[in-house]
């Protein structure tokens, strides 16, 4: 599907964004939507996995009959059954009536099973039979009944461990898999975030008759730098927020901390690196490499003390250096880089004779990254999108990259 047909989709369910995962999964809901294959959408809370069922249904041939949404762990365990199946008069306290289930009510449709990972095991199985058959029987009942549904299940939690956990059935999820979606989080999209608020921004000043936000740089490259664990949905709470209670329509850098959530770390070091003022950073990659740094300057600063209490150079010998562990080591694009050197000073080493030793010097993690950025623009080509792609970082940090270390010309 072209670009022009995956941009009317979006205005069609008022979609925001176009970064290149998510124009993916909407084109995969496009071409499966005219089958009746069941779909599978999988990712984080809050990243807008409702709105792919609907663009399945109402580009199905179904359109025209009924779509029915399903929260399944919002349906307490012991009704659950009821709900989906429907039941008969008598069939528990309380049944004073017999009553369709939502797969009866949807025959020719679409049904939306969203939190699919929280039904019960019993559901699960019963859920299984009508993928299989299309039928089912209701609580208290001992006919089977038929229905022709289109299912599409969504979930947050990580199927393949919850089936090796013994919470969900094995066979249901490669039934319920058949077509799988992959809604990608908003901290993989950070090019998407400012548009999103702006969108949220928008529609809160509409709302309320009142002046739209406008967001400067320095908000803007924080935006897109958050993590955003909750994602959309959080996003749009803090867009309100802001929309409502600040005073000012510019929302500059400063303003926008007050309102968005530490995130707090067990490392002490990534909380440092984090909290650091003026620094921004894309990803936990660029978080690993500020530590990196931090800890090196610290070694450094160590060794200066070290050389000052001494009077002189603490050497190291070779054999020395080898009865330590290796320096930490980092995983860029597959390769290992040393990115300090641990030395430490023999109990009987002699300042006198420091001519004797030779202190090891390891390449720097500035000069291993260059080199690395600069292998892969050679290996690529120039191409800066596929040298991104083989570092396994973004297109926007390789060119911050390649115009920090003066990398224009390759």
């Amino acid at each position: 599907m072209d670009s022009k047909e995956i941009q009317k989709i979006k205005l069609r369910f008022g979609i925001v964004g176009n970064s290149e995962e998510f124009n993916r999964a909407i084109d995969i809901a496009m071409q499966v939507a005219p089958t009746d294959l069941s779909v599978l959408v999988t990712g984080e809370s809050g990243v807008g996995k409702e709105h792919f069922p609907q663009i399945i249904h109402q580009n199905s041939a179904r359109k025209h009959n009924k779509y029915i949404a399903v929260n399944c762990g919002a349906i307490p365990e012991g009704t659950i059954d009821s709900e989906l199946f429907g039941h008969v008069k008598g069939a528990f306290t309380g049944a004073i009536d017999e009553r369709n289930g939502y797969f009866a009510e949807a025959t020719g449709g679409t049904i939306f099973l969203d939190e699919i990972g929280e039904l019960p095991l019993s559901t699960q199985a019963r859920l299984l039979r009508v993928l299989e058959s299309g039928e089912f029987i209701k609580v208290g009942s001992s006919k089977v009944e038929k229905t022709n549904v289109r299912i599409v299940a969504a979930t947050n939690v990580n199927l393949a461990e919850a089936i090796v956990q013994g919470s969900f059935r094995e066979d249901l999820y490669y039934r319920l898999n058949t077509i799988p979606i992959k809604v990608p989080a908003l901290r993989e999209r950070p090019a998407d975030v400012s548009l999103l608020f702006r969108k949220f921004a928008s529609d809160v000043a509409e709302r309320y008759t009142i002046p739209p936000l406008q967001l400067t740089d320095g908000a803007k490259q924080l935006l897109a730098a958050y993590p955003w664990p909750g994602n959309i949905r959080q996003l749009k709470n803090v867009t309100e927020q802001i929309s409502l209670l600040s005073e000012q329509r510019e929302v500059t850098e400063e303003v926008l901390r007050t309102y968005l959530p530490e995130i707090k770390s067990s490392l002490p070091m990534l909380a440092r690196a984090k909290g650091q003022q003026g620094k921004t950073f894309e990803n936990e990659r660029e978080i690993l490499y500020q530590v990196l740094f931090d800890m090196r300057r610290d070694m450094e600063e160590l060794k200066r003390q070290m050389k000052s209490m001494m009077g002189g150079e603490v050497p190291v010998t070779h054999h020395q250096a080898s009865s330590y562990p290796a320096a930490s080591e980092v995983s860029f694009g597959g390769h290992a880089v040393t990115p300090i050197s641990i030395t430490a000073k023999h109990d009987d080493l002699d300042i006198q004779d420091a001519d004797e030793y030779v202190v090891e010097e390891v390449m720097s993690l500035e000069n291993a990254e260059k080199e690395m950025i600069r292998k892969a623009l050679i290996r690529s080509h120039g191409r800066r999108k596929q040298a991104a792609q083989e570092l396994k970082i973004s297109e926007r940090t390789l060119y911050r990259k390649i115009k920090e270390y003066n990398l224009e010309n390759y």
